[in-house]
Order: structure tokens, then sequence, then C-alpha cells
């Protein structure tokens, strides 16, 4: 019996001297992305806009159901991200007001799952292009929504996804990247 006590007495001694040093797990990491540097070009759609898309990006014609030839995604390859862009020309004040209101219910459809939705407006008269912004805290689908219109003829939305499963943590530095080519989209929009 005392040959076990001897042993209960050595595991002791190795289970209170084994954790001496400070231990912690490793958080779990995430990969690695290489951004692309930023250049950007002119875009002509072949519609009645154009606008400066960054060299690491395409446009390709949407070809979901129910779209219209001026329907475009901005695609970012390297990233697995698309802008969705939506183009309508506006016949009357009556449309304008009713796609202003789709562009904001399409965004705050993200509420379920946001953290927060900060609005913004967007106003450049030197092209006339105005609108809102819309950034979307949270695990959501899109992390940013916009429209924009001159007012009268032309309306615009646009909407960011990653095509990845949405945790906002790890998709943060994408995000970010791509709101500076969001930014300059918008700012270098114009109308024809």
């Amino acid at each position: 019996m005392s040959r076990y006590y001897i042993l209960y007495f050595i595991f002791f001694i190795f289970a209170a001297t084994a954790c001496q040093n400070d231990y912690a797990p490793k958080p779990r990491g995430y990969y690695r992305i290489n951004l692309p540097d930023k250049k950007y070009q002119d875009y002509q759609s072949g519609c009645n806009y154009s606008f400066k898309i960054p060299t690491y990006a395409a446009v390709w014609n949407d070809s979901s159901e129910h779209t219209n030839a001026c329907w475009k995604n901005v695609v970012f390859p390297s990233l697995n991200g698309r802008i969705h862009l939506s183009y309508y020309a506006v016949n009357s004040s009556k449309e304008l007001i009713a796609l202003m209101e789709n562009a904001r219910k399409l965004a705050f459809k993200h509420t379920v799952k946001a953290e927060g939705i900060d609005e913004s407006r967007i106003n450049n008269p030197k092209h006339h292009v105005y609108g809102l912004y819309y950034e979307i805290a949270g695990n959501t689908a899109s992390s940013v929504q916009f429209f924009v219109t001159d007012s009268t003829k032309h309306f615009l939305r646009g909407a960011l996804y990653f095509y990845a499963e949405p945790q906002a943590d790890s998709l943060a530095p994408l995000i970010k990247f791509v709101k500076k080519d969001i930014n300059v989209l918008l700012e270098s929009l114009e109308w024809k």
C-alpha cells in the first residue's frame, strides 16, 4: 500500500511543478492577405454613367435574373468580392422616390444581423451626384451600400459583398481596403 502513496506523491510533485510558467493558448489566426497597390483607370459603362475603377478589378455584366444591360458588377477576383451596381433611368419624381425608398429598405434588411448602420450623405455638385452611403457594422452579408442620383434622370445603387462567411473581424481589412475604392468610384462618377 505504501507504494501507491509514493506514486501519488510523485504525481502530485510533478503536477505542482509543471505549471510554473505562464501559459495561454494562442489565439486563432487568420490568413495573411496581400493587398494590391492602389491604381485607378477610367471605366466607360456603355450606359449613362462612367467612373474610375482599380486596376486589380474588372467589370462584368450582371448575369442574374431580372437584370438589365446597365447592371454591372465590379469584381475583385483576388479578394473574392464584388460591388453590385444597379442602374435605372428615371422618368418621374415618383419613380425616383420609390427607387430611393427601395434602396433604403434593402440596406436596412441587414438590421437583423447588424450591430449598427451609419448613414452619411453623398454630395458632389460638380458632377451632379447626390445620395446616401450606408456602413453596416457586424456580421452581415453586405457591409457597404449606397445609392446616388442626379435628382432628375439617373439612379445608381451599389452593394459590396464578399463571398465568404460574414465575420466582421476577419473581413475588416478587406472592407476597409475596398471602401477606398468605393469612395473613388463615387467621387469620379459622371452621368451622360
